[in-house]
């Protein structure tokens, strides 16, 4: 006969550190394809910065250090904001917001499980707001451009932001398709007019529709292997894609399909490795549900309003402050008594 306790082994820290890394292998390599190798600099710069700055600050908080690195929290952090990142970023740009992600956002709150922000979002927005011609300029897709750099020039560009005579600095930056449509509607054209530029795919941005399909692959391994439940991605896409939907019914000459805003910018990474963090995030089923819709509709407003491209980070940190509340609120009735 059994006997209880019916509890099964939680996986551990790095157990489910390592299966979101792996998650995001798909993406990566997608993102390579697309955009050329240089995104593996920016990954190593990244991991680097991420790993020696924890390394310093928990040495100067008098903290364990092996233990801490090896939960591989700080390389999640690092890989989701390399991600983020143009593909072409000079190395200082994710130097400055990997050790501000780290320091900053993570550390001096206390570490793993004290952040009340998403570290990623908080260096992205940091880098954005202080940065932004750079970060909100991204190179054409190899296939696009009419003289694709190479692996040599990719990693010279990196380091020094200088090209060949032969080639201008063109050719190493352009607006994402987000940002475009956006200047193109305020020129009084319609979205079909415009959707037919060179950098538009089937549904989003050409070759960045193939990135944004491999996270959403690697998303679906996470909620395979139950490392994420299903209400924060399921609420986010439905939002976003309700939404933009009324948006769009109600006049498409002006605004993009649901299709578009879910293949473009960060909304499959968004919604299964961003808003999925188990720590600047809700905890009840509920609260799931309203916190992955309000970054929806903050980051379609944001996106259509707003002065920015994309609006998944500012609408995460919103929505972080938040989430005391929507915990507070949504808390399960206890079992034996009355509402």
């Amino acid at each position: 006969m059994n006997r209880s306790p019916y509890i099964s082994d939680a996986p551990s820290v790095s157990t489910i550190m390592f299966k979101v890394l792996l998650a995001l292998v798909p993406g990566i390599a997608a993102y390579a394809w697309v955009y050329g190798a240089g995104i593996l600099v920016s990954l190593t710069l990244a991991t680097s910065t991420a790993l020696l700055t924890e390394a310093a600050l928990l040495k100067l908080r008098q903290r364990p250090i092996k233990p801490y690195l090896m939960d591989m929290s700080a390389i999640v952090t690092a890989w989701l904001l390399a991600l983020s990142l143009p593909a072409l970023a000079p190395w200082w740009l994710v130097v400055i917001g990997t050790f501000f992600a780290i320091v900053i956002a993570k550390q001096l709150y206390g570490g793993l499980g004290y952040n009340p922000f998403n570290p990623a979002m908080v260096g992205y927005a940091v880098l954005l707001i202080s940065f932004p011609l750079i970060m909100t300029k991204w190179p054409a897709p190899l296939a696009l451009a009419a003289q694709p750099l190479s692996w040599s020039e990719q990693l010279n560009f990196i380091f020094s932001q200088s090209l060949p005579a032969a080639l201008h600095v063109d050719a190493t930056s352009s607006a994402t398709p987000l940002d475009y449509l956006k200047t193109q509607l305020l020129l009084n054209k319609e979205v079909a007019s415009i959707s037919l530029a060179p950098m538009f795919g089937h549904f989003g941005g050409q070759g960045q529709e193939y990135v944004t399909a491999a996270y959403g692959l690697g998303g679906l391994y996470l909620w395979q292997q139950r490392i994420i439940s299903w209400h924060l991605p399921t609420a986010f896409l439905l939002s976003l894609a309700a939404i933009s939907g009324v948006f769009y019914l109600v006049d498409p000459g002006h605004f993009a399909t649901p299709l578009f805003h879910i293949m473009s910018g960060a909304s499959l990474l968004c919604a299964f490795f961003i808003i999925t963090d188990p720590v600047s995030g809700p905890t009840t089923p509920k609260g799931k549900l309203y916190f992955a819709a309000g970054v929806a509709v903050l980051t379609y407003i944001i996106r259509v309003y707003g002065g920015y491209p994309d609006g998944v980070a500012f609408a995460v940190l919103i929505m972080n402050m938040c989430v005391p509340l929507i915990d507070s609120l949504t808390q399960p009735r206890v079992f034996g008594h009355e509402k």
